[in-house]
């Protein structure tokens, strides 16, 4: 059988993820090799015309922005992006914060979700402590075809949220909270213990895996399909 990745050695991109999966290949950054990150952009870049890497740092940016004078860097999500142009974007996703602490990993979420042609509404700085403020959102987070909640401290966003929505919510921890939150442990296990029902939990802080699914999510609201149109 033919090989479907280009082996660099160093690594081994994935020429079929896209066809496999509806998702071409995202580079995770954080503690590549100056040399071995520019050369995985380079060859992604070549063969889809567009490049999504996660966890990126402003040094890594200034670096692939000497090859590619066009990349979008963003220092809150620590996305960094090469996209094509007028890109279609369809149905909708929600992307909530308890806390404007929790907006990087939010904006990870959503960044990742935007790059795949979702739109996404972001509703921020909603938690419990105020629970009002979320309230008067209901009607626009039952628009979405799925939520995303992020929260840290004890992570009570997720339940609320799934008790208020008739469609899936992905529960994303954060590690922002003081000493007993265990950076991110206490409200990884809210999440995992909630007893709203439709609601799935990624890892701490994992922004992308949700922006993921939830693009899954809304490509099958929208065309039957996670491999979009």
């Amino acid at each position: 059988m033919a090989e479907k990745y280009q082996d660099l050695g160093f690594a081994k991109l994935d020429t079929d993820r896209k066809e496999r999966t509806g998702f071409a290949e995202v580079v995770f950054c954080q503690g590549k090799d100056d040399s071995f990150l520019t050369q995985i952009f380079k060859n992604l870049f070549e063969q889809n015309g567009e490049v999504l890497g996660t966890r990126a740092a402003p040094e890594q940016a200034e670096l692939l922005r000497q090859t590619f004078p066009d990349i979008v860097y963003d220092k809150v999500s620590r996305i960094i992006k090469l996209e094509k142009p007028n890109k279609e974007r369809i149905g909708k996703i929600a992307v909530c914060t308890a806390g404007t602490a929790d907006i990087s990993v939010a904006e990870e979420a959503a960044q990742t979700a935007e790059f795949f042609g979702g739109n996404v509404l972001r509703i921020y700085d909603v938690g419990v402590s105020g629970i009002h403020r979320l309230l008067s959102k209901t009607e626009e987070l039952n628009s979405a075809n799925c939520v995303v909640a992020v929260a840290g401290m004890e992570g009570a966003l997720a339940s609320v949220v799934g008790g208020l929505v008739s469609v899936p919510v992905i529960a994303v921890p954060t590690s922002v909270g003081y000493g007993a939150s265990f950076n991110g442990l206490s409200a990884l296990l809210t999440m995992l213990n909630s007893c709203s029902n439709g609601i799935s939990v990624v890892n701490i802080d994992n922004g992308f895996g949700a922006g993921y699914l939830a693009t899954q999510i809304n490509r099958l609201a929208v065309n039957g399909s996670t491999k979009g149109k």
